[in-house]
């Protein structure tokens, strides 16, 4: 396993093992078969509705004695309700209790979507509603500064409930304002990245700037056709340049997808439920793309992306609340 050491001195671990959608009852054996296999870095967030399931999976581990607790990286992210001071710290509390952890590795802000809180006690994950139970559900504003949020989390990072604090789902811009005031510069940011979607220069900016960065949906459309944010033939596993790069390394191209990440520079976290896929998105470290294979799986870049508020918002959650251009 490599790592990416980021501006704290922490190493973040390249690849790691994304749990959206990944089904509760399914958690806890899936975090020991990927803790087997060699993942270290496990990536969670109060919205995917499952980490008290993780958590049960760190707890088995951690208990057999396979793995410590700092041969491990866990990664959260703070809901779109919570942004507001006094509600981070409740989250974070939340979130420590469901992994069963003392602290996380990284607390990202999930989206630099700020929604009108839910309280914990009343409904957890809060979702995207205020109020799903009322004839037309949308989801509502809440006007946040992004400043008040990192004064939140940087207290807790001094506190030592997280080691490293980021954000997730922010452009240039977002990130610059951020800047501006932090006294705790992010130490990742974490968005949508694959060969349709290469974000350039974003992650120059990044660089420039000592942020690391991990890129979500590697694979691509892969995650979003079930839930009709992507059309089946958007799939880049399916194309005749990664195929023919696959068969040429000897590979799979969801293995040649995931060391393109890992060969630019960036931290992956690929989603599966299937030990054997498990075992081979691991398998990207005994060999490397050539500079042209490289250029060429860059040079797919469309600009497309799958996982935009701008869009799902307005469709899914009567609300448009745009962050991206």
């Amino acid at each position: 396993m490599q790592h990416l050491t980021l501006n704290t001195g922490s190493k973040l671990p390249t690849l790691g093992l994304g749990f959206w959608k990944i089904d509760q009852a399914l958690c806890p054996s899936i975090v020991e078969t990927a803790i087997n296999a060699g993942y270290r870095h496990l990536d969670c967030a109060c919205d995917y509705g499952n980490e008290q399931q993780v958590g049960q999976g760190i707890k088995q581990v951690l208990q057999s004695g396979k793995v410590k607790r700092d041969d491990l990286w866990v990664t959260s992210k703070l809901w779109n309700t919570y942004h507001r001071k006094e509600h981070v710290r409740p989250a974070l509390l939340r979130t420590l209790n469901d992994l069963q952890l003392d602290y996380v590795d990284l607390y990202l802000i999930h989206f630099p979507v700020t929604q009108k809180y839910v309280p914990i006690e009343k409904r957890y994950p809060p979702g995207w509603f205020l109020d799903p139970t009322i004839p037309q559900p949308k989801m509502e504003y809440d006007y946040v500064s992004i400043h008040e949020t990192w004064q939140a989390l940087q207290d807790l990072q001094r506190e030592g409930l997280i080691r490293n604090i980021g954000i997730s789902n922010f452009n240039i811009t977002l990130i610059r304002e951020l800047w501006s005031q932090a006294e705790i510069k992010p130490s990742v940011l974490q968005v949508e990245l694959h060969p349709y979607l290469t974000q350039e220069k974003l992650l120059r900016f990044c660089s420039e700037h000592d942020i690391a960065v991990t890129g979500f949906s590697p694979l691509g459309a892969i995650s979003y056709v079930p839930i009709g944010m992507a059309q089946a033939n958007d799939s880049l596993l399916e194309l005749p340049l990664i195929q023919e790069i696959a068969s040429r390394h000897h590979k799979s191209p969801a293995q040649i997808l995931l060391r393109w990440g890992i060969q630019r520079g960036t931290a992956v976290i690929p989603k599966s439920s299937n030990p054997t896929r498990l075992q081979d998105n691991i398998q990207i470290y005994d060999f490397s793309l050539t500079s042209e294979e490289m250029s060429q799986i860059s040079a797919l870049n469309q600009n497309k992306r799958y996982n935009d508020p701008g869009h799902f918002c307005e469709q899914a959650f009567n609300c448009f609340y745009p962050i991206y251009e």
